[in-house]
């Protein structure tokens, strides 16, 4: 348990299921308040009443595409109205498409860029001045150890969470003299609907099965760490030994390891 999240407004993207939706419930088991925003209004309805039922704390929703600037212009003027502050930021929304770059549609590369990258400035951007005026806060940014170690099929999605760790890092400079918490969590393969969408032959994901981590204890570790001061959430331990075995040895890792890398 984490007795600072208690009483605190957690505002989560992507919050319909998945990753999204296990650190809404570890927030209101903690006593905080989720704040969810997700592009499905059923399930976010469903998730906000359960955890109102069984933990008894708020749990405000609100349906947005982040994606497009008016839809999330219109749900940010509504939450800064109704809170007085926002405590925490989990930027979880993000989305993949793993196929080669000359066969991925632009469609699919743009909507990409949209929700990994310019929803993730934009909230931030919209969020972080009121952290600053209170002098408080913690942001945390999903990213991916794809962000770290790209691999084939994951071009744009890679640099999409290669984007992520670099705006992370730089933020986290300059927010500390602001009593603010920025955390980068890099993550390899998790067990949700995420492939769905990313790989929809079921290829990949039957290729690494036995080494997804659980959303649950992604979700329970992150929740964890929250108002408290850390650079980066690791997973798995062995993903991010390799990670950094690539930064030192690029050419090396990749001829090792040409197989693995093409399982998608």
């Amino acid at each position: 348990m984490n007795p600072l999240v208690k009483n605190k407004n957690v505002l989560v993207t992507g919050a319909s299921g998945g990753i999204g939706q296990f650190i809404a419930i570890h927030v209101a088991m903690n006593g905080g308040t989720p704040i969810l925003i997700a592009r499905s209004s059923d399930k976010l309805k469903v998730t906000a009443d359960i955890l109102k039922n069984k933990y008894h704390v708020a749990c405000h929703w609100h349906q947005a595409d982040l994606s497009k600037e008016e839809e999330w212009k219109a749900v940010s003027d509504h939450i800064f109205t109704e809170h007085d502050r926002i405590d925490a930021l989990i930027n979880n929304a993000g989305l993949g498409v793993f196929e080669y770059f000359a066969d991925t549609k632009w469609e699919d590369i743009n909507r990409m860029i949209q929700v990994n990258i310019t929803a993730l400035l934009r909230v931030t951007h919209q969020v972080l001045p009121h952290m600053i005026a209170h002098v408080n806060g913690h942001i945390v940014n999903i990213a991916s150890q794809s962000g770290k170690m790209a691999t084939p099929k994951s071009a744009v999605y890679a640099a999409t969470k290669h984007a992520v760790l670099g705006f992370t890092n730089a933020l986290r400079m300059e927010t500390a003299d602001h009593g603010i918490y920025v955390t980068g969590v890099n993550l390899g393969p998790v067990r949700t609907d995420f492939f769905a969408q990313a790989d929809p032959s079921g290829n990949y994901q039957r290729a690494v099965e036995p080494w997804m981590l659980d959303a649950n204890q992604v979700a329970k570790r992150i929740v964890n760490q929250l108002f408290k001061k850390k650079r980066e959430i690791n997973l798995p331990a062995w993903m991010e030994a390799g990670s950094k075995l690539h930064y030192q040895f690029p050419g090396l890792t990749e001829k090792m390891l040409h197989k693995q890398f093409n399982k998608k």
